[in-house]
């Protein structure tokens, strides 16, 4: 079974435990996931299952899309509703919060979450918590690409972001810019690059003869594909001659990604990852 399953990611499990569930479902060895999604968020999260696991570098459809809404009031230890309020404040209601919204839009360093799975010095922020060390600045480089409202009642609205992004620090980081103590609420990640939540499957409705596999070109169709003879060339891992002005190519045999290959020297190309 070799391919891309889009799954609907119910609440109260972790993305490790996804892939487990379906390990077993699929009676499939080879399966990962290509980012996680935390335990209590639902949505869009992509498996990657077979020789689609060896494409897992290449990957480009990192930009998301999420569904959030902020609470009003508190803090916790994990800038979600999930953690131990750890401050009360009360509500400051004079703000515009569509004004405020779009004032996060663009490229922006963002705090990341001490109960997060970054890793500084290859330990897990969230373990320097455990040992109740909380005082650690990390941040990553992220862009905000639009953000929009949803409901200015509920404080909801949705983001379309780059990798890296942690939503809890911007309703967070929301609350710092209206004199307030704010957390993320809830979490429906909708969309991740092209694949969205209308082609995900339910958990409980996957099965061996009802799993929906996206091909592995699905992946790879921003590298310039080449349709190269002798193919027993790239089977065997030579060195070969590409005539273009790509880089990074993709070499096909019958409809199916075979190869990475990059360029050593002028139009000589090497291999760098064999996908068969």
């Amino acid at each position: 079974m070799d391919g891309i399953i889009v799954v609907n990611k119910p609440k109260g499990m972790t993305s490790h435990d996804v892939v487990n569930v379906l390990r077993h479902k699929l009676k499939q060895k080879k399966i990962g996931h290509t980012g996680t999604l935390d335990p209590e968020a639902s949505g869009v999260l992509l498996i990657l299952a077979g020789k689609a696991c060896k494409a897992l570098q290449f990957l480009k459809d990192t930009d998301k899309t999420y569904q959030t809404s902020i609470e009003f009031g508190y803090i916790t230890d994990s800038d979600d509703i999930f953690g131990n309020k750890i401050e009360v404040k009360e509500i400051n209601y004079d703000f515009d919060f569509e004004k405020v919204l779009q004032s996060f839009i663009g490229p922006q360093k963002q705090k990341v979450p001490m109960a997060s799975a970054k890793k500084i010095n290859g330990k897990k922020l969230m373990e320097y918590q455990r040992e109740g060390i909380s005082n650690i600045d990390v941040y990553n480089e992220i862009e905000i690409y639009s953000i929009s409202v949803l409901s200015k009642e509920n404080y909801s609205f949705e983001v379309h972001c780059s990798s890296g992004t942690y939503i809890r620090s911007i309703c967070r980081d929301f609350g710092y810019k209206t004199n307030n103590l704010c957390c993320m609420k809830e979490l429906v990640r909708t969309k991740v690059g092209r694949f969205t939540l209308d082609m995900a499957q339910n958990l409980d409705e996957i099965e061996i003869d009802t799993v929906k596999l996206y091909p592995l070109s699905y992946l790879l169709d921003h590298i310039e594909r080449i349709d190269y003879e002798p193919v027993l060339d790239i089977y065997n891992g030579k060195h070969v001659r590409i005539q273009t002005n790509a880089n990074q190519v993709c070499i096909y045999d019958k409809e199916k990604p075979i190869a990475i290959y990059q360029r050593d020297h002028f139009d000589v190309f090497k291999s760098i990852r064999g996908l068969w």
